[in-house]
């Protein structure tokens, strides 16, 4: 019996030793019980199959499919744009667009503070340039809700009625557009679909090349995702926005801008944006190409150094505004960087004509109702900011009198301030 075991033992040893000498003659790899290093990463047979596997599937999506390390100049028809131009989301989109557009204006003016240094520039190159010259906007990205918030608060309220002529923007699929109801949302508010990893020529680029193509506004963030400090620095820009410049029919016009302080309004992680804050945006000078373009030896440059070299000379002109606006957020006036010394606190008034007493004391007179006195003084959508200012603004106020302090209610202390600084001139006619 032991006899018979031993030589049962000594034929099961013998078998796994021919596996192994099998498995050794056939993919050249020596089996190890310890399993110090897995035959897949070793120089041997079964790794070079696989990365013969590997190489080929590289190929068949180089040869096949359009890669993002091949750069070229994509035409944009406008048969891509026919989905976006139907009727129905024109209707939606010229109702939401100036509901959430006076809503937001009104929470940053009313309920916040801006202040806009170079609104001018802005509003230059919205209103008064050429029909077929198309406007990119770009900015930094700190908060979640910098766009539609810090864009309403750099345009009065008459503009914002004009949905047709207001910014396009582009957002992650992902994150506006993971279900129905989102994607029906964002889309009636001028948001196009970019997935994240398909590279700059996908169909969220083409559509916002088409609007620049037709003359419209596209807003980007260059950075391409939301800053990981809360603003304190700013990312480089990527090659998007470069296609974006190059790839359109005719060379937009870009302003650049930067923005401090939606960090307080929308912290990282919070739900719901918050009231009482400062926000500080800077303005600056139009980016021109012409001369990076126009060179000759642009001509011999491939298309993804001239996205890059775009792309870069955006950045640049970010960093600067940066440094400028983080020194007003310090308390730095700036003197010598071509700035105005002081901003302009209400936004919506700075596009308005100056009026003159008389025409408060004709609208007064006619009817001599005090909502005609303010129709005369402010729109609408100016007149709700005020007010919410006033109510949550001024909660604490006291009011002195000969028998000592005693806080007063948010209506009264409104009422206080509508009588020293709306209603006082009226009193003199």
């Amino acid at each position: 019996m032991a006899a018979a075991r031993v030589e049962r033992g000594d034929l099961w040893k013998s078998n796994a030793l021919s596996v192994q000498r099998r498995l050794r003659e056939r993919f050249r790899v020596e089996v190890d019980r310890r399993f110090r290093r897995h035959p897949i990463f070793t120089d041997s047979y079964f790794a070079s199959t696989v990365q013969r596997w590997l190489q080929r599937f590289r190929d068949f999506k180089r040869d096949s499919l359009p890669s993002s390390t091949a750069f070229y100049r994509k035409r944009v028809g406008k048969e891509i744009n026919a989905e976006e131009e139907s009727a129905i989301l024109r209707m939606v989109q010229a109702v939401a667009v100036p509901v959430i557009g006076n809503v937001c204006h009104v929470f940053m003016n009313g309920l916040n503070r801006v202040q806009v240094y170079g609104l001018e520039k802005l509003h230059d190159a919205l209103l008064r340039r050429p029909k077929d010259r198309p406007l990119i906007t770009v900015s930094n990205h700190v908060a979640s809700m910098d766009d539609p918030l810090v864009i309403a608060a750099l345009l009065p309220p008459n503009v914002l009625l004009d949905a047709k002529n207001l910014r396009w923007t582009l957002c992650a699929s992902d994150r506006c557009f993971s279900n129905p109801v989102t994607s029906a949302f964002f889309r009636s508010v001028k948001v196009l679909p970019v997935a994240r990893g398909e590279g700059i020529y996908q169909k969220g680029m083409d559509i916002a090349i088409s609007k620049l193509n037709q003359g419209g506004w596209v807003h980007i963030f260059p950075e391409g995702s939301r800053s990981r400090d809360g603003g304190k620095t700013l990312g480089s820009s990527k090659r998007g926005v470069g296609r974006l410049v190059l790839d359109a029919d005719n060379i937009p016009m870009v302003v650049p801008f930067v923005h401090s302080g939606m960090q307080d309004i929308m912290p990282i992680g919070a739900s719901f944006p918050r009231i009482g804050k400062t926000v500080t945006v800077v303005i600056g000078d139009p980016i021109y190409f012409d001369d990076l373009l126009n060179n000759e030896g642009a001509k011999h440059l491939s298309r993804g150094k001239l996205y890059d070299a775009v792309s870069s000379r955006i950045g640049h002109q970010l960093h600067q505004l940066k440094v400028q606006v983080d020194k007003l957020a310090q308390g730095i006036p700036l003197l010598n960087d071509g700035m105005e010394e002081t901003p302009e606190q209400l936004v919506g008034a700075s596009t308005q004509e100056p009026r003159s007493l008389d025409r408060f004391r004709a609208g007064f007179s006619k009817d001599g109702w005090f909502a005609s006195r303010m129709r005369s003084f402010m729109e609408p959508t100016e007149l709700m900011g005020f007010a919410a200012r006033g109510l949550f603004m001024n909660h604490r106020a006291v009011e002195t009198s000969e028998s000592g302090s005693r806080r007063v209610g948010p209506l009264k202390a409104w009422n206080q301030f509508l009588e020293a600084n709306v209603l006082s001139p009226w009193n003199y006619a």
